[in-house]
């Protein structure tokens, strides 16, 4: 399958002073190399929370982009060994426009660089019918790895860890589309 694919970056932090930005200020102009994809984006800096999740536009907002989107990259931090209350108001917005499409992370953090973030969010994944890839761009002390214009010190590291983790992406994104296409996903257990 060669149709192009629309994945959907979802920023993990809505957090002023986030340091997702200067992952995302590497990570886009990157993304831009892969010529298959639309990027549209989610970014919980510009939805209104309320304390039972995001309110009704906000909603409405990210189901529609979810719904749009054939697979997900979430770049995430982990806070406190986990991921973000932002991040989880996103994901339970809605259900079944997650089913059946496959999900990568890049995390960053502390010393384990976000993979107990990741972890976790492999677990809510499975539960929501989506497919975490194995593939993940992981910064341990992501703070060190930046100048402070953003670039990274050692961006050959980096773009390589991508480039497998977007073509594994790429990979998942275009079998669980054709499987969606041939069969939706709530009949295949009917």
């Amino acid at each position: 399958m060669t149709d192009r694919l629309t994945i959907a970056l979802i920023y993990g932090s809505g957090r002023e002073g986030r340091f997702a930005d200067t992952i995302a200020g590497w990570l886009e102009p990157e993304l831009a190399g892969f010529h298959q994809y639309d990027i549209i984006r989610i970014d919980p800096a510009e939805l209104t929370f309320t304390p039972g999740g995001l309110d009704a536009p906000s909603t409405e907002r990210v189901e529609s982009r979810i719904s749009q989107a054939d697979a997900f990259l979430i770049v995430t931090p982990e806070y406190n060994h986990a991921y973000p209350a932002a991040l989880k108001a996103i994901i339970d917005s809605c259900f079944r426009p997650w089913h059946a499409k496959p999900i990568a992370f890049i995390a960053y953090g502390g010393v384990s660089g976000g993979l107990r973030a990741v972890e976790q969010l492999r677990l809510v994944f499975a539960e929501l019918h989506a497919v975490a890839i194995r593939e993940t761009v992981s910064l341990a002390h992501a703070w060190t790895q930046f100048d402070p214009a953003g670039n990274p010190f050692r961006p050959g590291h980096l773009n390589g860890q991508l480039a497998v983790l977007m073509k594994r992406l790429t990979w998942w994104a275009n079998a669980l589309k054709a499987a969606r296409i041939a069969t939706r996903y709530d009949e295949a257990a009917a």
